[in-house]
């Protein structure tokens, strides 16, 4: 399957690049979609330096993709005062495609309207904001919810990462 890796400064070092890595151990394709192509983005705590975004978002279509994953840190709140990532987003929403978003990842699913249909979980504080929004949110290690993935922390990427490879198995009901 095509992955999209939705990322921009700030992302959290390891909800990258442990996802990543098992998707592309799993063989599946990753593609880093960001603001510019070719831009080089880091990690917050500095593990992950100079990863480059390989396709812009007014360069693919989430039509290309089987799937998404978006990491926590401060990435998802910086794409998403933008508004061509929140549509990228909503497309896979839309389109019943799987999404797998970690800790900070579900902000983006308040500015894209995609979080009233679907139970998931978040960052702590993150929580708070979905549940203020309305969402069905719990406080679990990891929550599957039909096509979305969603963890709260580095601590449950381990769970996160069997959930997400777990749904990438089952056959798209797009």
């Amino acid at each position: 399957m095509k992955i999209a890796c939705v990322l921009t400064n700030g992302f959290e070092d390891s909800e990258f690049r442990q996802p990543y890595d098992a998707l592309r151990q799993a063989e599946h394709e990753v593609v880093i979609v960001g603001l510019e192509a070719g831009q080089k983005v880091d990690g917050y705590k500095g593990m992950e330096q100079g990863v480059t975004v390989e396709k812009a978002f007014d360069e693919v279509t989430p039509n290309e993709f089987d799937g998404l994953l978006i990491p926590g840190g401060y990435s998802p709140d910086r794409l998403r005062a933008h508004q061509a990532p929140v549509d990228f987003v909503r497309a896979f929403f839309d389109a019943d495609k799987p999404v797998a978003a970690i800790c900070h990842g579900p902000q983006l699913f308040l500015t894209a309207g995609t979080f009233r249909d679907h139970r998931m979980t978040a960052w702590k504080t993150i929580q708070d904001d979905l549940r203020l929004a309305g969402a069905d949110v719990v406080d679990e290690e990891v929550v599957v919810d039909r096509n979305l993935v969603t963890s709260r922390q580095p601590q449950d990427i381990p769970a996160f990462i069997r959930e997400t490879l777990q749904l990438l198995r089952v056959p798209s009901r797009a």
